[in-house]
């Protein structure tokens, strides 16, 4: 399996630098053929995780809005090796053994020492549910080469990377061809927190921590680029109620939607004595399969690489007081109501 890039310091900056290429065109919304939202091409990058099951689960179940053409693994929530065993253990459930390639990618971040969630996640990362051996092996070719080679022969700005994880594995990518960015259409992605704080450190979010290097790059990459952020995950949580309409569905995927979602309650209950769990990645799906439902605005975000005590923590001007361009969507709200009813429905479709 091909190496991961782990550029010197000075080689990273230099990087990071030439990527930037000025000010954020807005992304665009999928347009409409005959009143019907045209499908998004979307590759997901992925470290499951609980909550990346449900997003995947989510995304394959809306096959009239997505068009999912693969997962890439990434380290995070636990070690590569189980991220990528993980990735197809859902693409099982949801009856895309033989249709949807797995990569597997970067196994540590750019520049420092792989941080896991395993205490949140389980030792298998999948904490809740029965797993079972996957049916099918991963596609030979490495995460990386891949998205190079995709997004560097797909139609300008035709690609949307889905990232609900550390953002290693498409820096990675963008520092080894920063060409093929033209194939993006946008980058959505789940990570940072700047109305609510961190859930690893008091500043930083998980996703971030674990490789603030290479968000950094990818903010300064100059691809349109829409972030979901802890605060949003945190005004659509999981509850009693919301996890027995997803059990209600009477499907297998419901039931495993379901067992996920209890188990994320009973570490939210007995860590902080709460009835209900923040919501994390599947809202950058639920984005993808309907932007309306969500709200935000067009700021510049950076990311602190080398602070002592705010490592990895998103820097938001959301006033516009620094003077820098703006690079990303901040999405700060959600009608929660309605993401649930859109998890639910598509959930449904699914084996």
């Amino acid at each position: 399996m091909k190496p991961c890039l782990n550029p010197s310091r000075r080689a990273f900056l230099g990087m990071s630098a030439a990527l930037a290429v000025g000010t954020l065109l807005a992304p665009s919304r999928a347009r409409a053929v005959d009143g019907v939202a045209a499908r998004r091409t979307v590759i997901i990058d992925t470290d499951p995780g609980q909550d990346d099951a449900i997003a995947i689960l989510l995304a394959l179940g809306a096959q009239d809005r997505l068009d999912v053409r693969a997962l890439t693994a990434v380290a995070g929530n636990v070690p590569l090796a189980l991220t990528e065993r993980n990735a197809r253990i859902v693409r099982d459930w949801a009856g895309r053994t033989d249709t949807l390639p797995v990569y597997a990618g970067c196994p540590r971040p750019l520049t420092r020492e792989l941080i896991t969630a395993a205490n949140v996640h389980g030792r298998s990362g999948l904490e809740g549910v029965v797993l079972h051996e996957p049916r099918a092996p991963l596609a030979v070719q490495h995460a990386v080469p891949y998205l190079v080679n995709a997004l560097s022969h797909a139609a300008p700005h035709s690609v949307t990377l889905c990232a609900i994880g550390p953002l290693t594995n498409i820096a990675s990518a963008l520092i080894e061809a920063p060409q093929c960015r033209r194939g993006l259409r946008e980058i959505v992605l789940m990570g940072g927190a700047f109305f609510e704080r961190g859930n690893i450190t008091p500043a930083a979010e998980f996703n971030v921590y674990v490789d603030p290097q290479a968000a950094d790059v990818v903010l300064s990459s100059g691809v349109p680029i829409v972030v979901l952020p802890r605060d949003v995950a945190l005004k659509a949580p999981i509850t009693p109620a919301r996890l027995a309409s997803l059990r209600a569905l009477g499907n297998r995927c419901g039931a495993i939607v379901a067992d996920i979602m209890a188990a994320e309650l009973a570490y939210n209950k007995k860590r902080r004595g709460v009835d209900e769990a923040p919501m994390y990645d599947p809202t950058a799906v639920g984005y993808l399969v309907d932007p309306s439902m969500f709200n935000g605005r067009q700021v510049n975000v950076v990311v602190e690489t080398t602070g002592q005590w705010t490592l990895g923590e998103t820097v938001v001007d959301w006033d516009g007081r620094s003077g820098r361009s703006c690079n990303a969507i901040w999405i700060n709200d959600v009608d929660a109501d309605r993401f649930y009813a859109s998890l639910a429905e598509h959930i449904a479709t699914l084996p």
